[in-house]
C-alpha cells in the first residue's frame, strides 16, 4: 500500500497503534583507543545496523524499517558521547513524514557530548508530505573541549506528485548550551506555504532545499578562514550563511539554501570537506557502507 493509501486507511478503520519509538545510545573509548556501544537501546521505528569503527569514528547507522513518521507517532532520540570517544550517526534514507487527514507526529531528541568526545549526526533530509503535522524538539549539550556537527536537513516535499510546500505545520525546535552556557535558542514554526515564501526571497525557486549545521569546534576556532573557503563556494541557486553563536568563539551555525536536492548535497559535502582539514574525524564518510 502507498503511503496516500495508508493515510487513507487511518481515516477509515482507525489506526491500530502509534509508535512510540526510542532510540538511545552510549559511545566510549575503549582500552585500545577505539571507541564502542557502551550501551543501547532501541525500539521501531528505530533499528541500528552494525556498527563500524573507522579508525578515526565509530559510524552507526539509524535505519526506519517502517513505511515512515504517521500522525500519532512520539519518537525520541538520546545520544551520548563520553570523554575520548568519536560518534558518527547517520541515516541512508530520507525521514518522509506522511500525510496525516488529522493528528501530529513529534520528535524529541536529546544529545550529549562530554570533553574531549567528538559526535557527528548527518540524517538525510526530512520529507514533509502535504497534509502532514511534524513536531521536532532538539536539545544539544556540549561541555567545554566537546566537539559537535549536527545537521538538520529538509525537502521542500514530493516534487514528482506536486506537493512541494504542500504540508499543514511544521516545527523545529532547537537549544544549544556549552556547559552551562546558552548558546542557541531557536524556533521555526511554519506551514509550507509560509517557508516556501522564504525560498522565493532567497531565489533558490521551487525545488529549494534546505540545510542547517550546528558546529561546536575548538579546532576551527585556531583557523577561521574556513569561514572565507564556505564563501567562495557560493554559486547561482546556492546560498550558505555563517553565524558565530553568542557566547562562544568556537560555536557556529552554518545555514545552507540550494536549488534541489543534488545541488545541496554536493554543497554540504564540499564544505565538509573544507572542515575536514581542521577536524579528522570528519574524512569518515557518511554515506552507507
Amino acid at each position: 500500500m502507498n503511503p496516500d493509501g495508508l493515510a487513507q486507511t487511518q481515516v477509515a478503520y482507525g489506526r491500530v497503534s502509534a509508535f512510540a519509538g526510542h532510540l538511545s545510545l552510549t559511545a566510549a573509548r575503549g582500552a585500545d583507543g577505539a571507541t564502542f556501544l557502551k550501551s543501547q537501546s532501541f525500539r521501531a521505528p528505530f533499528h541500528l545496523s552494525k556498527p563500524h569503527w573507522e579508525g578515526r569514528v565509530l559510524i552507526v547507522q539509524v535505519v526506519n524499517p517502517t513505511a515512515g513518521i504517521l500522525a500519532g507517532d512520539e519518537l525520541r532520540m538520546d545520544l551520548r558521547v563520553t570523554e575520548g570517544a568519536s560518534l558518527l550517526v547517520s541515516t541512508p534514507s530520507a525521514s518522509r513524514v506522511f500525510t496525516m487527514p488529522s493528528g501530529s507526529a513529534v520528535s524529541r531528541q536529546s544529545v550529549q557530548v562530554q570533553a574531549g568526545a567528538w559526535l557527528e549526526y548527518a540524517p538525510e533530509p526530512l520529507v514533509p508530505h502535504a497534509r502532514s503535522c511534524f513536531l521536532q524538539h532538539t536539545v544539544l549539550e556540549v561541555e567545554p573541549g566537546g566537539g559537535l556537527l549536527w545537521t538538520d536537513g529538509l525537502m521542500p516535499g514530493r516534487l514528482g506528485r506536486g506537493e512541494a510546500w504542500s504540508w499543514t505545520r511544521l516545527v523545529l525546535d532547537l537549544t544549544v548550551r556549552c556547559g552551562a552556557e546558552l548558546l542557541l535558542r531557536e524556533r521555526l514554526d511554519e506551514s509550507g506555504a509560509s517557508l516556501k515564501r522564504l525560498a522565493t526571497l532567497a531565489g533558490s525557486g521551487d525545488g529549494a532545499c534546505f540545510a542547517n549545521w550546528v558546529l561546536v569546534a575548538p579546532q576551527a576556532g585556531t583557523d577561521p578562514s574556513w569561514m572565507g573557503d564556505l564563501n567562495a563556494l557560493q554559486r547561482e541557486g546556492v546560498r550558505i550563511g555563517v553565524s558565530t553563536l553568542r557566547g562562544c568563539a568556537h560555536a557556529w551555525t552554518v545555514r545552507f539554501v540550494a536549488s534541489d536536492s543534488i545541488a545541496l548535497r554536493e554543497i554540504t559535502a564540499a564544505a565538509r570537506r573544507r572542515l575536514s582539514v581542521l577536524i579528522p574525524p570528519l574524512h569518515a564518510s557518511v554515506r552507507k557502507f
